[in-house]
């Protein structure tokens, strides 16, 4: 006779079931031996601990390269490097001097030889024969080599020129920017030249002639309204004199060893044929070159540098045009790979300490320390015991590189300033050597850059590099007065001084380090109340005019003084223009 089981009997059956189920599965099933899966490597999620992180929150930091070289069958590429800070995304990308395993080079499917070359008329020159080779042989190893942005409309005339027998294709073309100078190229000077800046007048500056360091001192003199001599063969006691030297180190050198030179005296505007013996007062240069004069002779201050002049001095890449358009897919991972590095190395310390220990190795001098401690930036005290800042690059992640090619929030195309400028410059100075340079657009290629921003938004996340401005001015770096006209007795501006605003402007972002300063003035025509009141609000308008191209507002202050600080007589008509004035300030 069948047993019938009552429905609460079935219910501890089933109980019983699972557990003895579920028991099994326990005691047996999960701790037999099986194959398991691949083992991903995604680097360790961990909290970003260098002071200037670009990431946030639990970012990845990946895992450090190998030391084995890669041999990946890449595409292969002899990249020229000065020794210079502002590559250390470069350096902890690529995992050595040449290509490791695991590096973010290796990844991207490259094989690179990072190669020191200081002397840029050898990098061009390298350059003009990769074009050569490369027109006959498309299996050419590629040649790419990394300058000071701002004088690249002086490397770019030259090497426009050589190329130009071989075809527009053959023409050299910027593609990239890893980072930036941060301080360490300067203008080194006698504090004399920080408290009154006219006391430079009659005084001479060791530098490369043309080159990236000289035109610091040509953007503080110009700030300033102080002339530079642009005859190195001449003594002008009116002017800046630069003497000229081999190399930024040799510049330091020339100081160090108090080197003097003859030069034919300039006396009302023209050479003469008299002698006179000069020396070197100040010196362009940047790390280890004002390490070197701090410690082996000291006596110089920082008179302006890459810190205040914040995107002057950006790295830019070139290759031949051919070149990247033939590997555009390899060009575009190289950026990836590189802006990847520049968050890494901008979010933690041991990625930075990798990249001072390539960096030695590329460069053969010194070591990972000495490297990272520069690209930090520190103070120190020199031989005659002044507090000397030394050092100070940045590594850029691709938003900084989108703010410096004007694909940032602002729009503000860096670069684009900052080659018109120099170019500029130059042109004057020496209209006989460089009578003109490359238009912007031709030697500056944004596609692949622009291609990687609309492709990979996930790299925009890590934060650009931010200035950080004082309330209010309490140092000067430059002053200068500009004539901007209004209509009468009105803060409208006139549509012809929009050129002066836009040359304000350009100058402002140079020096993207500093705090400007927009300070009106007036003759002493009129109700002095009623000055004041008009001149604070052209000062406030030409403020506004600023923002309004892309300036932050907490970047500029702005005042109106009346007539309470003249610059001239106001009694003449003469003096009276003079002291109807806009004076910008450029200072901390």
């Amino acid at each position: 006779m069948a047993v019938k089981v009552k429905p609460g009997g079935k219910v501890v059956g089933i109980v019983l079931l699972l557990g003895a189920i579920y028991a099994g599965k326990v005691l047996w099933w999960d701790k037999r031996p099986k194959e398991a899966k691949a083992a991903t490597e995604i680097g360790k999620v961990s909290l970003p601990d260098a002071a200037e992180a670009s990431l946030s929150g639990n970012a990845v930091k990946l895992p450090l390269p190998e030391s084995t070289e890669a041999l990946n069958g890449g595409t292969k590429i002899s990249w020229r490097v000065m020794a210079w800070n502002s590559q250390f995304a470069l350096m902890y990308a690529n995992g050595g001097a040449n290509t490791t395993k695991g590096s973010l080079i290796d990844k991207a499917k490259l094989q690179l030889q990072l190669v020191r070359q200081d002397d840029c008329n050898k990098s061009l020159a390298d350059m003009v024969k990769f074009a050569q080779d490369y027109k006959k042989n498309p299996n050419t190893t590629g040649i790419f080599a990394s300058f000071m942005g701002d004088g690249m409309p002086a490397f770019f005339a030259a090497l426009a020129k050589e190329l130009e027998p071989l075809g527009p294709d053959y023409q050299p073309i910027a593609f990239y920017t890893m980072g930036k100078s941060y301080g360490e190229d300067k203008l080194m000077g006698p504090v004399e030249w920080k408290r009154d800046p006219k006391s430079a007048l009659g005084k001479t500056v060791a530098g490369v002639l043309r080159d990236g360091d000289i035109n610091i001192m040509l953007k503080w003199a110009g700030d300033n309204n102080i002339p530079v001599n642009p005859d190195e063969t001449s003594y002008d006691r009116n002017a800046i004199n630069i003497i000229a030297a081999n190399d930024f180190l040799d510049a330091g050198a020339k100081y160090i060893a108090g080197y003097k030179e003859t030069r034919k005296l300039v006396i009302d505007g023209k050479k003469t044929s008299k002698d006179t013996t000069v020396g070197v007062d100040g010196v362009a240069t940047w790390t280890p070159g004002d390490v070197n004069v701090a410690q082996k002779k000291g006596g110089l201050v920082n008179i302006a540098s890459t810190r205040e002049y914040s995107s002057q001095m950006p790295n830019i890449t070139i290759t031949i045009k051919k070149f990247a358009y033939d590997h555009r897919t390899d060009i575009e991972n190289l950026i990836i790979a590189l802006a990847q590095a520049g968050d890494q190395v901008r979010s933690y310390n041991e990625a930075k300490a990798f990249a001072g220990d390539v960096s030695a190795k590329v460069y053969n001098e010194q070591n990972g320390a000495y490297w990272l401690k520069y690209y930090n930036g520190v103070e120190e005290k020199d031989a005659q015991g002044l507090n000397i800042p030394l050092g100070g690059s940045m590594a850029f992640n691709l938003t900084d590189a989108a703010n410096t090619f004007g694909m940032g929030k602002d729009a503000i195309d860096r670069y684009k300033i900052v080659y018109g400028t120099f170019g500029e410059i130059l042109t004057r100075m020496y209209p006989e050597i460089m009578p003109t340079y490359p238009v912007y657009s031709q030697v500056v290629d944004k596609s692949f850059l622009a291609s990687v921003v609309a492709n990979h938004p996930e790299l925009l996340e890590g934060a650009a590099i931010k200035e950080k401005y004082a309330e209010n001015i309490t140092s000067e770096v430059s002053s200068k007065s500009y004539q901007i006209q209004f209509e009468t007795g009105s803060s409208v501006i006139k549509a012809g001084s929009h050129a002066v605003l836009d040359e304000i402007l350009k100058s402002a972002v140079v020096a993207e380090g500093l705090k400007v300063g927009v300070y009106g003035h007036t003759d002493n025509v009129g109700n002095p109340t009623a000055n004041e009141k008009l001149s604070n609000e052209r000062a406030e308008a030409v403020k506004n005019y600023l923002i309004g191209k892309g300036l932050a507002e907490a970047r500029i202050e702005s005042k109106g003084y009346g007539d309470t600080k003249p610059i001239a007589d106001n009694t003449t008509n003469d003096g009276r223009a003079k002291n109807r004035r806009v004076q910008i300030v450029l200072g901390q």
